[in-house]
């Protein structure tokens, strides 16, 4: 069955639903002014930085299902994303690009110079563009329902989510996530409007060459935003990397049952622990 665009937008919204074992890692509580933005974002557990995106639509508080167990190994860094969460945007755009460009100041408020990340959507998108900018700087990423280019399949489904067709349940239930009726209105033009963009992500086989993170991609075979041949021609391009197809895996192909989630989570360390060959 072909997802129409509100089922799509459905799912995007819900991020990584959390799920009863997960535990909720709560709003963001510490702020950073950058790039015009007041940046919120969490700081959870020690070892190495591993930086935590969400998708578009969603929250840091996304993670929760996993943070935790990552957190057992990892310092989180959880941000939302510029105009996501208490994350504010008066630019009133949203770009992957001076998203990428947040995450970046924000390590640097840090001080942290090299870390691992996840990102999944526009949280991995952000990673590609992170990862071309300052190459240095990233050890390790996971890619998860991530595009490199936006496909003609990609903008139809961007098309069918104009703002006004956004009913008032769905407009209030993102109004009390995001902080305000505004900020909700903001993000759904936002997103209607990367129909027409063109600059922000296109990324060519030759610039994703340039990657030098070892790079994990995880990506639905039913994905109704990016086909399969996205992450198949990120995989032969980017040179550090691997490909995890997930069968009959949607958009964000997390898994809801319990060991299905170990397995993912387990799997996810393992490649950034740096023990695959």
């Amino acid at each position: 069955m072909k997802a129409n665009a509100c089922t799509v937008l459905l799912a995007l919204s819900c991020g990584l639903a959390t799920p009863a074992y997960g535990q909720d890692v709560g709003p963001a509580t510490e702020t950073v002014s950058t790039n015009g933005v007041s940046l919120a974002y969490r700081v959870l557990g020690e070892g190495d930085p591993l930086v935590l995106l969400h998708g578009f639509y969603g929250t840091g508080a996304d993670w929760s299902a996993v943070a935790p167990e990552l957190a057992a190994t990892y310092q989180l860094i959880i941000p939302d994303l510029r105009g996501h969460g208490r994350s504010t945007n008066p630019t009133g755009r949203f770009t992957h690009r001076e998203s990428a460009r947040d995450i970046y100041a924000l390590l640097d408020h840090l001080g942290i110079d090299r870390v691992n990340a996840v990102g999944f959507s526009s949280g991995g998108m952000t990673l590609l563009h992170m990862a071309t900018a300052q190459p240095d700087r990233l050890e390790a990423m996971v890619l998860i329902g991530a595009t490199s280019y936006f496909t003609d399949q990609s903008r139809e489904l961007m098309l069918g989510s104009a703002p006004d067709g956004v009913s008032p349940g769905r407009l209030e239930a993102m109004a009390a996530r995001h902080g305000g009726v505004e900020k909700a209105q903001a993000l759904f033009q936002q997103f209607y409007d990367f129909r027409g963009s063109y600059d922000d992500m296109n990324f060519t086989p030759p610039l994703l060459a340039t990657i030098g993170a070892r790079t994990l991609i995880v990506h639905g075979d039913r994905d109704p935003f990016f086909p399969v041949q996205i992450p198949v021609e990120a995989f032969r391009a980017i040179p550090d990397s691997y490909l995890w197809i997930v069968p009959n895996g949607g958009h964000v192909p997390f898994p809801s049952a319990e060991a299905d989630r170990q397995h993912f989570v387990a799997t996810m360390l393992g490649f950034l622990s740096g023990s695959w060959n």
